[in-house]
Order: C-alpha cells, then structure tokens, then sequence
C-alpha cells in the first residue's frame, strides 16, 4: 500500500470515528492520542489527518479520489464499518455515512454481506456458552432477572479467584491471537469478547449487567471502544498486515514488529480491574478506575511476551468462521 492509499484509507476511519457528531470529549482525546501515538511517519502524519477530519476540511470525495484499487476501496469501507460498528450502537448517521461511502466508493454487493457480519459482531451476546469463557453459573433465575435493575446484586457464592485468573488469561491469549490476524473482522472481534469477559466477572460476582453498563465500565477506566479499534487496525494497516488474504496470514502469524500486542495487555487488564471492581463492591472512584487499570495494564504488558507462543498458536489455527462463532458464543 503505498502513501497516498494509506492516507486515504486513515481518513475514511477518522471521518466515520466522527460521523455521528456526537463522541464523548473522553473518547476525542483518546482519538487524538491514538493518531498522534500512530503518527510518526511524516509521509502519512496522523495529527495532521485528525485536524483536517475535525474541522472538515476533507471531503468524501476527495479521500475515494485516492483509493485507485477495488482492493483498496473495499479495505477502506471494511475498516470504516468496523469504527462505525466498534461500540455496537450504529446511529443514523452513521448509516448515512456508509451509505454515502458505499456509493462514492462504487462497491457491489459484497460490502452488504460484510456490513451485516460486522453487525452480527456488534450484537454479539454477552451471556452463553463459548470455548473461550464457559458461562458463570448464574445467580438468580432468568424470570427474576427480567423484573429487576441490570446492576441489581443477588447473594453470590464464593468466587473461585483462580479460575476467573485462569478466564481472564484465556482470553488475553484470544484476543491477542485476534490481533495477529489479517482480517478487518477479527480486530473487530476483539471488542464483544472483552465485553463477555467483563459481564462474565460480574455475574460470579453476583451482578447481572448490560452493554450500557459494561461500556460505561470502561469508559470510565479510560479504554474507548472506537478508539481502541482504531488504535489496534491502524497498527496493523500501518505495518501492512491488515488486508483480505481468504483467511490466511498476511507474512506469517507472529509479526510482532506490525503489531503494538495491546489486545493481550488490554483485555488482560480489563479482565482483572473487573474481578477488583466487583470483589469490592464497585466501590471504586473513577479515579481509583483509571489509575488501577493503567497499573494492571502495565502488568499485561510485561506478560506480553511470555504468552506470544500462543497466541501464535491459536492465531495459526483460526479463521474467520471459527472467529465469527467465538463472538457469537459458540461453542
């Protein structure tokens, strides 16, 4: 992918991050350090992007101007969907901007299929059996759970700490594994696991949450669900990793140099700020959120590479069928 076709695929992705006008100055700022972490090559310069986008000083067709191959359009509008999708509510005009995308790109019919999978992914469930993260058992009966607050807490048995240590692990692993693969779904898929890792530890703990609850969580803890896409693809599209290769691997599994390894450290941290959180109560001030999670995420970092293994391993032995039923929840 040479300059001018990175550049304009970078922008598609900041103006659908942008499309519905109404991100949370959190999540802005989280953008921006993203494009300025991303932005050390003076031929793409991602703070000068953010800018243009912000102040629209680049337009739709401008960018599709600069996407001269049907390859290039098609992984342009892919990642575009996946930012619009990242936090699983697509808006109205969110809507339109892919519709107008859709247009001036002049893509066919395949870019609906893709658009409904990576809703499928969006929707995931967060409660059901998958191999990744077996279902807590649950804590009241589901007729109960209709009737009552989705934070309301029930009487909980004693927590085994271990085995949520060993889930949380687990899926550090599948999401790290997520992360080496070429697809534009797979780096969406990242997302609803973490989620179901989240509601997973609170349920143990005795909580029935929902998305609402789980993404204010994180909110609040600093991770940002569109810029945490945008950060993990733009890594990949810079490295030249990301692209359709039919489920194979673009240059082999493990290319680490491509990749910052941020989804094993995030989900890792994640997971175990979540069993804090819940242990005590959800008795955490946003401060005490933010600054034990930025701690735990500094831990996962330095597991990063002890478990690079296998996350090779398992990314060697996915592909985007088997991708697709873990964010489903199946088995």
């Amino acid at each position: 992918m040479d300059d001018t076709t990175l550049r304009a695929t970078l922008t598609l992705c900041l103006m659908a991050a942008f499309a519905d006008g109404d991100k949370h100055e959190r999540e802005r700022e989280e953008i921006r350090r993203i494009a300025q972490g991303l932005g050390s090559d003076a031929a793409v310069h991602l703070p000068t992007l953010y800018q243009d986008v912000l102040l629209q000083r680049v337009t739709l067709e401008e960018v599709v101007g600069d996407l001269a191959s049907p390859n290039s359009r098609q992984l342009a509008y892919e990642m575009a969907v996946c930012v619009c999708d990242a936090d699983g509510a697509l808006s109205e005009k969110e809507r339109h901007f892919l519709a107008e995308a859709r247009r001036a790109l002049r893509l066919d019919a395949s870019a609906e299929t893709f658009d409904a999978q990576a809703r499928t992914l969006a929707e995931a469930p967060l409660a059901g059996p998958t191999s990744l993260l077996p279902a807590a058992p649950s804590t009241v009966a589901a007729s109960a759970a209709a009737e009552r607050s989705p934070t309301t807490r029930e009487p909980s048995t004693s927590v085994d700490t271990a085995e949520l240590d060993d889930r949380i692990l687990k899926a550090a692993i599948t999401c790290g594994a997520l992360e080496l693969l070429p697809e534009t779904l797979s780096t969406l898929a990242i997302i609803p696991l973490q989620m179901r890792l989240v509601y997973t530890i609170g349920q143990a703990h005795g909580y029935e949450l929902d998305k609402g609850h789980i993404k204010d969580f994180v909110a609040t803890a600093g991770v940002g669900l569109t810029s945490q896409y945008l950060e993990q693809a733009g890594r990949k599209l810079i490295g030249g990793l990301l692209g359709k290769m039919g489920g194979g691997l673009l240059g082999g599994v493990g290319r680490q140099a491509v990749s910052s390894g941020m989804s094993f450290a995030t989900t890792y941290a994640l997971g175990h700020l979540a069993r804090r959180y819940y242990a005590a109560e959800r008795s955490f001030s946003p401060q005490m959120l933010k600054d034990s999670y930025a701690s735990i995420l500094e831990q996962g970092k330095g597991l990063q590479g002890k478990y690079l293994p296998q996350m090779q391993q398992q990314a060697s032995q996915m592909d985007l069928t088997r991708v697709m039923a873990l964010a489903k929840g199946w088995r």
